[in-house]
């Protein structure tokens, strides 16, 4: 049950001037592919082949043996849930049940924007920032490098690549630049609002 490499969402260039042609080609055609291949590779002829992307994530989650295969396995499902973070004209202020939710947990959508671009920006090295319903409270976290919040028993609602990688060739090391734009210009409230919706 090869896990498949989706095409991403919307044109290369949906997301210019924020994240370029060129990083979507490299991040998407590149990175993204060689962490499908790998895994897809690494479950072949196993007993979890025959299982979904995220009960291998789950089931091998903090096994040492199998980190290199945790490390595909999570960065190909990242990816994938990533693109749909973005679309064309995102950004803004979401609206309904979920941004009345927002207010409710976090006090305000500007405290959310405050915590959300602090865990980005406070993420040593790589890895991702997250916004999650965790035992029905929405929540932001940060995770190193693969790891996701799948494996806390939190539900990922929207998440943030910091991974340089995501960033570099347009932003070089201005992070916090990368991190305004996501919030401001690219978010794609629709997507998150979807995810609330399914796990409430």
């Amino acid at each position: 049950m090869a896990y498949q490499l989706p095409a991403l969402p919307y044109e290369y260039t949906a997301l210019e001037p924020y994240i370029s042609k060129s990083t979507l080609e490299f991040h998407h055609d590149k990175h993204h592919a060689a962490y499908v291949n790998n895994y897809n590779n690494a479950v072949a002829g196993t007993d979890l082949d025959s299982h979904s992307i995220e009960d291998v994530i789950k089931t091998i989650a903090g096994d040492a043996s199998k980190s290199g295969l945790f490390n595909n396995a999570a960065q190909a499902w990242n990816h994938t849930f990533y693109w749909n973070c973005m679309k064309s004209g995102g950004g803004g202020q979401p609206t309904g049940e979920l941004a009345d939710k927002i207010k409710a947990d976090f006090g305000s959508y500007e405290n959310f924007v405050e915590e959300f671009k602090k865990a980005g920006a406070t993420q040593f090295g790589s890895g991702w920032a997250w916004l999650v319903l965790d035992n029905g409270t929405l929540k932001v976290t940060k995770t190193l490098n693969a790891e996701n919040p799948l494996t806390a028993g939190q539900v990922p609602l929207l998440t943030m690549d910091v991974w340089e990688h995501a960033y570099y060739l347009d932003y070089q090391n201005r992070r916090p630049d990368y991190i305004g734009d996501f919030v401001n210009s690219l978010i794609n409230w629709d997507f998150v609002a979807e995810n609330y919706a399914a796990a409430v």
